[in-house]
């Protein structure tokens, strides 16, 4: 049975290629556009995301539209085969509408209201802001709904932040109103008897503020939500006329990377959007081994594949270059572009686009890394780089909807990471909640197994191991849900600081890990947070039955537990909780529960999920050992396999390929039972489906 989605659009049954186009700063000099369509052309591109900064140039004046500039972008366009992202310009506003309606522009949490200026400076909730941004869909929708090139509505960009104003504040009222009804349920989810904080009436309900109240550990996951689900309802109030207009064409707006970007619950966001796309930004470079932050941009991937049930993403943006925000503005050394780029497609993105295709004139982002320089040649290393990827992925179009079919998943949780975050111990210089969750990632990374990262609501049943790392917030449910699992069958994984608080952010009584205590078979009664450079050290008992040999510097977090009905894999071997289990697992049903009690160094997490791996079953994509710096990828129609190797190492490497008969994608040669692979290198290919 074939195994794939459908394109994106009807239209386009390729991979997609491009970049935000910004026309709209160049009509002034119109042989721009067709010197741009050339190059495009030349460079394999097929779609560019154009309008989303561009009000100004389609409302000048307010009800006064000029569309004739992005009539002939989208026509010629279409007469030269390529399509269009057409967004919708909400992310900034034009500035004659802060002149005259300033209430479309943000309050902080001081409660002092922006002046006009940068993106993302408007409020969702303003009803002024809000009848402008209807307005000015409508028209875009009813003149290019239909357009031949059109494929999609790329709606707004990079959704984030939060307002404080009037609007705000009663639309948080209203919001915490319907969620608890009464004050006494308000007051005792919020646990306001803390400081004499007890709320008498609805009106005494306040965002959190750094001079008012911010130690309400509920109230602030209460004002998070809130902004994630007033971002959503705007979302789908900028939707509405477009999907009036043409139901069929799809709308979705960017996502940001995980490290820089916790601000919204993506997995509820992704719910609303036809398909989930994110802007990837690397720091290639800033050390001497990129495998590291390749696993965790690997890890990026499959978290935002993982928001709509594996359905393949978009990377929206990305750069072929450098980027001129970051502290170091370094560029990507040569094969590194086309090599981070295949990763995203190996990951189940269907598509490599690019912030941005030509190098802006002004303004902040005139040194940005682009496509076409300022020199405006094609004979570039860069655009060179990209047009060699851009004929690739012509010859990869066999991959578009290809599926990939995980067998392990690792819970990355945004309202558990809020709490966190949030939670005033045990390390407040440094909690490594994101660390922690991609050095458990990476472990499967170097083994080349596939990987889901979903939220704690997710449907565990399908997965044959589900690791959690620091599952501090277990919302309701959810331990009952994981004991079901492990009785099932299936492998389960939690660490220390797991198991600490509900959804309202208040502690489990009777105990840690609360809900998880039984299927853990353990109870944590401390846990020892140590100081930077202090360290502890782990033993593996030497009748484990996994085999796992060794000892491993233990550090920062070490939790103090005893054994109700698990058994020890390994001890703690200093302090005074020498001799206490650092390692267990326990048998419950038909499955198993491990628990990791401490943060721990060196090989710690391979060696480990490595047993794991073998143990529980999983399948990796190639049946060997890979070196290191060295991961594997698969995406599959059911019938045959598509394999990414990659090295991200500095250095030549050889693979074994024992286990099928390999093609290469591309020319489809047949592949030798050895391949080497040269730094910063990939290899694809092609093998009957497993």
């Amino acid at each position: 049975m074939l195994k794939k989605y459908k394109p994106i659009n009807q239209k386009v049954s390729n991979l997609l290629h491009g970049a935000d186009y910004f026309p709209e700063q160049w009509i002034h000099q119109p042989e721009i556009l067709d010197e741009d369509i050339r190059l495009m052309k030349l460079a394999n591109c097929n779609v560019m995301s154009i309008g989303m900064f561009a009000w100004s140039k389609l409302e000048p004046e307010e009800g006064v539209f000029t569309f004739g500039w992005l009539d002939n972008v989208l026509d010629k366009f279409a007469k030269n085969g390529i399509f269009a992202f057409l967004a919708t310009p909400s992310g900034a506003r034009p500035t004659w509408m802060s002149e005259k309606y300033p209430e479309v522009l943000r309050v902080g949490a001081n409660r002092v209201r922006n002046l006009h200026g940068a993106r993302h400076n408007h409020c969702f909730t303003s009803p002024v802001y809000r009848e402008k941004v209807t307005i000015i869909n409508q028209q875009l929708a009813k003149r290019y709904a239909h357009h031949p090139a059109v494929i999609g509505w790329h709606v707004s960009n990079e959704y984030g932040g939060d307002c404080h104003c009037d609007y705000c504040q009663n639309a948080f009222r209203s919001w915490v109103k319907n969620k608890y009804k009464t004050l006494d349920d308000l007051n005792y989810a919020w646990w306001s008897t803390f400081w004499s904080h007890t709320i008498t009436s609805w009106s005494q309900v306040e965002s959190p503020s750094p001079h008012g109240e911010s130690a309400v550990h509920a109230m602030n996951l209460d004002w998070q939500r809130f902004v994630t689900d007033q971002t959503i309802d705007f979302y789908k109030h900028e939707t509405k006329p477009l999907k009036k207009e043409n139901a069929e064409l799809p709308t979705f707006t960017n996502f940001m990377e995980t490290s820089e970007f916790s601000g919204l619950n993506y997995a509820k966001f992704a719910k609303e959007l036809d398909f989930v796309s994110w802007d990837s930004y690397p720091k290639w470079h800033d050390q001497d081994d990129d495998s590291q932050l390749a696993a965790w941009i690997g890890f990026n991937h499959d978290r935002f594949r993982s928001l709509k049930d594996g359905q393949p993403f978009l990377l929206m943006e990305s750069t072929p270059s450098l980027t001129n925000w970051q502290p170091i503005s370094k560029l990507k050394r040569p094969g590194m572009h086309y090599l981070s780029s295949m990763q995203a497609i190996a990951h189940g993105s269907d598509s490599v686009q690019y912030f941005q295709w030509r190098k802006s004139r002004g303004s902040s982002e005139k040194f940005h890394g682009a496509v076409v320089d300022h020199s405006g040649y094609e004979n570039t290393r860069v655009f060179k780089e990209v047009r060699n990827l851009g004929e690739s992925l012509e010859r990869s179009s066999g991959v578009v909807g290809t599926r990939i079919d995980a067998e392990v998943a690792i819970i990355f949780d945004t309202e558990n990471r809020w709490a966190i975050k949030d939670a005033q111990g045990p390390r407040n210089q440094g909690i490594g909640y994101e660390k922690t969750v991609g050095q458990h990632y990476k472990a499967f990374w170097d083994q080349g197994v596939p990987v889901d990262v979903i939220d704690m609501d997710a449907d565990l049943l399908k997965y044959k191991l589900v690791v959690a790392p620091m599952l501090y917030m277990v919302r309701s449910g959810v331990g009952e849900k994981i004991e079901e699992f492990v009785r099932e069958g299936g492998t389960f994984v939690g660490t220390y600081w797991s198991g600490i608080v509900d959804e309202n952010d208040l502690v489990f009584l009777g105990g840690f890990p609360g809900p998880l205590r039984k299927t853990l078979g353990i109870w944590s009664e401390e846990i020892d947070a140590l100081h930077d450079g202090q360290i502890n050290s782990i033993k593996t008992d030497p009748n484990n039955h996994l085999g796992l040999f060794g000892e491993y510097e233990a550090h920062e977090l070490c939790d103090i537990i005893h054994l109700e009905g698990a058994d020890a894999l390994a001890y703690y071997q200093e302090d005074f909780y020498k001799g206490h289990p650092a390692l267990t697992v326990n048998q419950l049903g038909k499955g198993k529960a491990y628990y990791i009690s401490s943060r721990n160094k060196g090989n710690f997490h391979l060696d480990f999920f490595t047993k794991l791996v073998d143990e529980s079953g999983v399948r990796k994509v190639i049946e060997t050992q890979l070196p290191e710096g060295v991961t594997a990828q698969k995406r599959t129609d059911g019938e045959h396999d598509y394999i990414y190797l990659f090295n991200f190492s500095r250095e030549a490497k050889e693979v074994e390929l024992t286990d099928a008969e390999y093609t290469n994608l591309l020319n489809g040669r047949s592949v030798p039972k050895k391949v080497v692979l040269e730094k910063f290198a990939v290899r694809l290919l092609k093998r009957k489906a497993k």
